[in-house]
């Protein structure tokens, strides 16, 4: 739990710390975000390679990023859902289609980012 009697530096470094047992809480449990992580190494530095400006490199790399947070936050929803019940519900069906359809529409962005930046370079 957080500290919330801690101010400044303080609560910064509490901060910092539970991010990080959140990162790894989900490494250790999610397998998606395993490979979407060892993905992000591989391409990270394919972007920064392949991006001719600085808005093309942070476009390249910024939607990759953006399919982590939203696993991410994919991974949590589908833990608080299973944390209530294990017995199928609609509405955690629905939750957790939900957030599964926000990984998948995050990774189309990337696709499409991807593919508008660097296909025109190639045609």
């Amino acid at each position: 739990m957080a500290n919330h009697n801690e101010r400044g530096w303080k609560r910064v470094i509490y901060a910092f710390g539970f991010s990080m047992q959140g990162f790894k809480a989900c490494f250790q449990a999610e397998e998606a975000f395993r490979q979407e992580l060892f993905l992000l190494l591989f391409l990270v530095p394919l972007g920064l390679w392949l991006g001719a400006t600085p808005v093309e490199r942070a476009l390249l790399i910024g939607c990759l990023l953006m399919v982590l947070v939203v696993e991410l936050l994919n991974s949590a929803i589908e833990a608080n859902v299973d944390r209530v019940g294990l017995e199928r519900h609609d509405l955690s069906a629905r939750a957790k289609d939900i957030a599964s359809a926000a990984v998948f529409m995050s990774m189309t962005l990337t696709v499409v980012t991807w593919g508008l930046i660097l296909i025109p370079k190639w045609l």
